[in-house]
């Protein structure tokens, strides 16, 4: 499998299309997760096209009535997208991660809960994005990303128009964008692109909700992490505004 010999050799899958910033790989693996990339990587992989778009985002997961399609951009160790998985067994679950280490943990709790509404990209989530139908996602969630806080690397941010473009047009009305970061100036980033976007409507309801994490938001390995150093997190939530005719188009001067 191509997966199989990218996770190996440090190739990139079929589909990559841009470099991805950021170390692929950690410590050693075990061998048991060695043999999950090896075995059961390349079943649970989600096929991306080099072109075009996905006719069917479903197909790769069982054949069952599912009630949604969620997306998760750069799960991390997966434990986040674990849980959410485990919790909605009618929910199909795309997670998108380039660190090998990552892939390998999330392939082991796959494993340990007999997790089938999971599929693995292991690569740039832009690829993903791109490839998925108009108004297919219920859900997206982007949790802890490089804050990449050094002004030169400001590029190399993933949330950015070109992305959050894409998110409009896959985002079904009313589905979520979950956003959470322990840096402040990625924050304000994040906020300087998406308030005020004709596409998406800040959740918030009182003045210190992105203070909080909600009770259904699992937490992450990165936040105990951030939590523990003393940094403190924030969570934003926004939802994709209902579509109107010419809602998007740029006014006329």
């Amino acid at each position: 499998m191509a997966g199989q010999r990218f996770l190996a050799e440090g190739d990139s899958p079929p589909g990559a299309r841009r470099m991805v910033y950021g170390r692929r790989r950690g410590p050693a693996l075990s061998p048991h997760r060695r043999q999950l990339l090896a075995e059961l990587l390349p079943r649970v992989a989600y096929p991306v096209p080099a072109a075009g778009r996905i006719a069917r985002p479903l197909a790769p997961f069982p054949h069952r009535r599912w009630r949604g399609l969620w997306l998760e951009i750069g799960f991390g160790a997966g434990e986040h997208l674990a849980a959410q998985a485990a919790a909605h067994p009618d929910i199909a679950v795309i997670g998108c991660e380039p660190y090998v280490n990552g892939v390998a943990r999330l392939l082991s709790a796959i494993e340990a809960a007999a997790l089938d509404n999971v599929r693995i990209w292991p690569d740039d989530a832009r690829a993903v994005v791109e490839a998925l139908p108009d108004r297919c996602l219920g859900r997206v969630f982007m949790l802890f990303p490089d804050p990449w806080p050094k002004t030169r690397h400001h590029k190399r941010r993933l949330l950015g128009e070109p992305l959050l473009g894409e998110l409009a047009r896959v985002m079904r009305d009313g589905a979520e964008l979950r956003l959470a970061s322990d840096d402040r100036g990625y924050c304000r980033w994040m906020l300087a692109r998406l308030v005020g976007h004709p596409a998406f409507a800040w959740m918030t309801r009182a003045a210190y909700d992105w203070q909080r994490r909600p009770a259904d938001w699992p937490q992450t390995r990165y936040e105990h992490k951030a939590r523990a150093a003393g940094r403190g997190c924030v969570y934003l939530s926004f939802t994709r505004r209902p579509r109107r005719a010419n809602s998007l188009k740029p006014a006329k001067n």
